[in-house]
């Protein structure tokens, strides 16, 4: 057992979590046991909770400065982690990273224009493209054998030469399958994008989570037409578990694109943080590699207890190993239900919430996205109740 305790069983219901606390808005069952939403169920790093503490400690909370010490240690942990090099004049704060992606939207494309996503993927792509009036082009991911998914790049040549797209939303570490892209694929897509001057909106919020010894790959870093298309979003929120305090970051490296971008978002006051964010996402990145070593640790041991649970046990059905963050891709197409009866029986007999896989484009019919990040013990209790519900 490691100095931290990811085991520890917490209450979380009546704190205001949207896990638990929105599950009657959301499914219509408040007793549902929510597998859902992509936050952890286990406490933050105490390196997080006690510089809070130490904050809110003193009784005044007046208009906040950024301090001096955070933006270095922004540039600190994505050069150690990453290798990735950052000026700080590329950086800005962003209030959320799908708030981030709204500003993006609003900023560099016009209403009617094309922006191009790679279902299946994080819904919210679609919600906001559409929600702002700009029309969603699909370039759909390839299913391999195994269950991943490979880029269709000339497919995607073909909707930028015929669609005439704005923006591009990349998802990278992929949300809800995991893979992270490899450089070559990245570099094509960056190629692709400049040839035919669409920018590239790079959602890299799971980029901390890398699991089995794979190494995340910012799509910035991996050539010049990468650096000259893309505007590259981050965030401690899922790596330390403190979405609530919403505290991310994004980096434009062309100076064309940075500059009227920057001055808009700051004449409007979108990228000032909030003191709980400065605070929190300083000690995350200075304070809490060791907590983060350990979670990783030990978020495969959950992925590898539901892999083989769902291998010895649920016939028919196939969990996709993800190559980064908590988040599992189940495939329950070959038990010849319907996506109707399949929701139903997750809800009704498993007592279960997951995450819809027909949310992430019609490609998901079929699926479930299951968070793992969880207590073990608890989560394979779950996963018996899944079984059971699917063995009748």
């Amino acid at each position: 057992m490691g100095k931290y305790d990811f085991d520890k069983v917490t209450d979380r219901r009546g704190t205001g979590a949207v896990k638990y606390d929105g599950l009657r808005e959301l499914f219509g069952d408040a007793d549902l046991t929510p597998l859902w939403v992509a936050d952890m169920d286990f406490e933050v790093c105490p390196a997080i909770s006690d510089a809070l503490h130490e904050r809110f400690s003193h009784h005044v909370y007046g208009y906040p400065r950024t301090p001096d010490s955070f933006w270095p240690s922004v540039t600190g942990w994505l050069r150690k982690r990453h290798g990735l090099e950052v000026q700080p004049e590329e950086l800005a704060f962003v209030p959320g990273v799908v708030r981030g992606i709204a500003y993006v939207l609003n900023f560099f494309t016009r209403p009617g224009d094309a922006v191009v996503i790679q279902p299946p993927v994080y819904h919210p792509f679609r919600i906001l493209t559409e929600g702002n009036g700009r029309r969603v082009v699909e370039n759909p991911l390839v299913e391999m054998p195994d269950g991943t998914y490979a880029m269709d790049l000339e497919g995607l040549e073909k909707v930028f030469a015929t669609e005439h797209p704005a923006m591009m939303i990349l998802c990278n570490p992929h949300n809800p399958a995991g893979i992270q892209w490899d450089a070559d694929t990245l570099r094509r897509v960056a190629e692709i994008a400049r040839r035919y001057g669409v920018k590239v909106i790079s959602d890299e919020i799971h980029g901390d989570l890398m699991l089995y010894g794979c190494r995340h790959i910012p799509f910035c870093t991996v050539s010049d037409d990468a650096a000259a298309v893309s505007i590259t979003f981050g965030a401690p929120s899922k790596t330390f578990n403190i979405p609530g305090l919403i505290s991310s970051w994004m980096i434009v490296r062309n100076p064309e694109m940075r500059k009227a971008f920057y001055d808009w978002m700051a004449v409007n006051e979108f990228s000032a943080p909030p003191f709980t964010a400065t605070v929190a996402t300083e000690a995350a990145y200075r304070y809490g590699e060791e907590w983060l070593t350990e979670l990783l640790e030990y978020l495969e041991g959950n992925i590898d207890a539901v892999i083989d649970f769902v291998e010895r046990n649920m016939p028919g059905v196939r969990a996709v190993r993800p190559q980064a963050s908590f988040l599992v891709w189940l495939d329950f197409r070959g038990l010849g239900l319907s996506h109707d009866e399949l929701l139903d029986r997750m809800l009704k007999k498993a007592r279960l919430a997951l995450n819809d896989g027909a949310m992430f484009g019609r490609q998901g019919s079929g699926f479930m996205r299951l968070n793992v990040a969880k207590p073990r013990a608890e989560l394979l209790k779950d996963m018996s109740r899944m079984a059971q519900a699917f063995a009748e």
